[in-house]
């Protein structure tokens, strides 16, 4: 018997997730959380918005109703929920489902970003909404239209429960995409989180053409303020160099598909923050992530200069040019140190 898969949210990565489950034989119902973008995605058998071009496949159910969602449509409950809404919409989008979700049922969540009110991660905002079930975390170099073409790709799902992780990865694993497995949760959460702060960082010295060497600096100094910020908070320094965290990295901060980096070129290009986020389709997870990350580095007493520059620019109106001066202009350090 297959297995009964309910997706929530109506993204790209959302999307991508339930055409390859369906692709694995799975019986996947999509939840979309507007009636307007359910008609619309109907109508076409394709996501418009937010994954263009590429069809659905037929035995994929859609629904913008809570109850049905969780349900199969021939009477049987769902056996495993994908959590694919964005970070800072999880916890609303669970408080309207929860009644309808059964127990226990397991979770595997691709959000990457840290909740600003409450500084939690997407797997804790699960467990507090939904109650005590396994728990998982899908992350990694993962461009949604990239996986939509079916090009090779890697990526590694991250749970405390082995077994759950063993189960996870293996139906998450296709001829194109291959998942390895990771028990540091809190680390492969936090990269995932992390990356899009530098990559929005990174799209700005794009915009303002500050050159490769910029860049490469940028990235490696970002990645040292990730690991250590992860040191702090009990992750594992090995998740950083993995998957979830250089991997990811390198791919957000390159690939111009991703929403952080384009936001990031734009505000280097010019525009205001508030501007470009109006006109950009989806949520720029590193935009309120940014946020979230120096309260946890304040709070943990952890030094982030990249960070606290980008606060500044997106929260302070800094000009981008000063941020840099201010970042070359700090005291010299040893490397390993600093």
């Amino acid at each position: 018997m297959s297995l009964r898969v309910t997706t929530i949210g109506d993204g790209a990565m959302a999307t991508v997730c339930s055409m390859l489950l369906v692709g694995k034989g799975c019986r996947v119902t999509q939840w979309v959380r507007l009636a307007e973008d359910y008609a619309a995605i109907q109508a076409a058998r394709e996501n418009v918005r937010f994954l263009p071009g590429y069809k659905l496949p037929v035995e994929l159910r859609l629904t913008a109703d809570d109850r049905a969602a969780f349900q199969d449509g021939a009477g049987g409950g769902c056996e495993l929920i994908v959590c694919a809404a964005p970070t800072q919409y999880i916890r609303g989008t669970l408080r309207r489902l929860a009644a309808h979700v059964p127990a226990g049922v397991p979770v595997v969540s691709v959000a990457k970003g840290i909740e600003v009110d409450t500084l939690l991660r997407p797997t804790q905002i699960v467990r507090e909404l939904l109650g005590e079930r396994p728990v998982a975390a899908l992350s990694g170099p993962n461009i949604a239209a990239e996986l939509a073409r079916q090009l090779p790709a890697t990526s590694v799902m991250a749970s405390e429960d082995d077994d759950f992780a063993r189960r996870a990865q293996d139906l998450f694993t296709t001829r194109w995409l291959r998942v390895y497995r990771n028990h540091d949760l809190l680390g492969v959460e936090l990269a995932g989180a992390l990356k899009n702060v530098v990559a929005v960082a990174a799209g700005i010295v794009d915009g303002m053409g500050m050159g490769n060497n910029c860049k490469a600096a940028l990235l490696t100094r970002g990645l040292v303020e990730m690991m250590r910020l992860g040191a702090a908070m009990g992750a594992e320094p090995e998740t950083f160099a993995g998957l979830a965290g250089l991997g990811d990295l390198v791919t957000t901060c390159v690939s111009p598909e991703g929403r952080n980096r384009t936001f990031g070129e734009r505000v280097g290009r010019g525009q205001k923050p508030a501007d470009v986020l109006r006109e950009i389709a989806g949520v720029v997870e590193g935009v309120a992530t940014t946020k979230s990350v120096l309260a946890l580095a304040q709070r943990h007493g952890v030094e982030m200069p990249i960070t606290e520059a980008l606060y500044a620019v997106l929260y302070e109106d800094k000009d981008p040019h000063k941020g840099i001066a201010d970042l070359m202009a700090r005291e010299l350090k040893h490397e390993v140190e600093s």
